[in-house]
C-alpha cells in the first residue's frame, strides 16, 4: 500500500486541508499519514481563526511517522509559517531524490481568507526547488510568476516559466479562467504538455478541490502511475466528488469524497 505523508493544515469543517487529503488518499487505495502545520476554525462560510502548530512539534510528527512507517510520497499543502516551511525544506533535503514531493502552494482559502504571510511566501522558492510537481491555480500561478493570466495561452506560458525556473513539473489548474469550459494543463519536467478540457461543474460545494487534486496526484505517483495518468485519475476523482457533493453548509460546502465510485 502506497504511503503518503501529508503536511498541511487542519480544516475543522472537514472540507479541505488534512481532512480532504486523508479522504482522498484513502478512497484511492493509499495509506495517509499526517503532520498538521496549523489548526483552523472554519466552516463553509469562512475562516474564523488560524493557530499555527509549533515548528518543533510539526517536525516531531514528520520524523515520528517517517522513521517507523516510511513513505512513498510527500504532499505539502498549507504551511503554518516561514519557520515551519524552512524546517520542512531542510528535512526534504535529507530524503532520497527519488521520493516524489507534490507541493500545493496554498495561499488563499476558497472563501477568500489569506492563509500565509509574506515571509512564508518567500519560502515557496526553496520548496519548489525540491518539488517533483507544483499544483497552482490561476491566482497562485500569477503570484508565483508575476504573469497576467487571462487565457489558456497565458496559462501555458506561465506554467512553462515556473517549470523551467524550478525544474519541476507544473499542474496549472484553469478553473479561475473565464468561460464555461475548464482547461487544466500539466507541463512535465521535459517540457511536454498534457491537457484536459471539459465543462465546468456549477456548484457552490467546491471546498477542497485543490487539496483533493494534489493528494490524488501524490497517491497515483506513489502507486507507480505516470504523472499524466495520476493527474488524469485525480481529476476524475475531483469531478466525481463535486457531482456527489452532499450539499452541507450555507456557503462553499464540502465535496462528496466518500460517495465516489469509479
Amino acid at each position: 500500500m502506497a504511503r503518503i505523508l501529508i503536511i498541511a493544515g487542519s480544516d475543522s469543517g472537514g472540507g479541505a486541508g488534512i481532512q480532504a487529503d486523508i479522504k482522498t488518499v484513502t478512497m484511492l487505495g493509499g495509506h495517509a499519514m499526517t503532520a498538521i502545520t496549523a489548526l483552523t476554525a472554519q466552516n463553509t462560510l469562512g475562516v474564523d481563526g488560524v493557530m499555527p502548530v509549533p515548528p518543533d512539534f510539526v517536525m516531531q510528527q514528520i520524523e515520528c511517522v517517517s522513521r517507523d512507517i516510511g513513505l512513498d510520497a510527500v504532499k505539502i499543502g498549507m504551511l503554518g509559517g516561514a519557520e515551519i516551511a524552512s524546517r520542512i525544506f531542510d528535512w526534504l533535503m535529507t530524503l532520497s531524490p527519488d521520493v516524489p514531493v507534490v507541493f500545493d502552494p496554498v495561499m488563499v482559502s476558497t472563501s477568500g481568507a489569506r492563509l500565509i504571510d509574506d515571509a512564508t511566501l518567500q519560502m515557496f522558492d526553496r520548496l519548489m526547488s525540491r518539488a517533483t510537481i507544483v499544483t497552482p491555480n490561476v491566482p497562485e500561478l500569477m503570484a508565483l510568476t508575476n504573469a497576467d493570466i487571462v487565457s489558456s495561452y497565458t496559462l501555458e506560458r506561465a506554467a512553462r516559466q515556473l517549470s523551467r525556473q524550478y525544474r519541476c513539473a507544473v499542474l496549472a489548474k484553469g478553473g479561475h479562467l473565464p468561460g464555461n469550459k475548464l482547461s487544466d494543463l500539466l507541463i512535465d519536467r521535459n517540457g511536454a504538455a498534457h491537457r484536459w478540457e471539459g465543462d465546468k461543474i456549477d456548484t457552490p460545494h467546491n471546498h477542497g478541490t485543490g487539496c483533493t487534486l494534489a493528494s490524488g496526484v501524490a497517491t497515483g505517483i506513489a502507486q507507480g502511475m505516470s504523472m499524466a495518468d495520476a493527474t488524469d485519475r485525480a481529476r476524475l476523482f475531483v469531478r466525481e466528488a463535486l457531482l456527489h457533493a452532499p450539499g452541507l453548509g450555507q456557503g462553499h460546502g464540502p465535496m462528496g469524497h466518500g460517495l465516489v465510485r469509479f
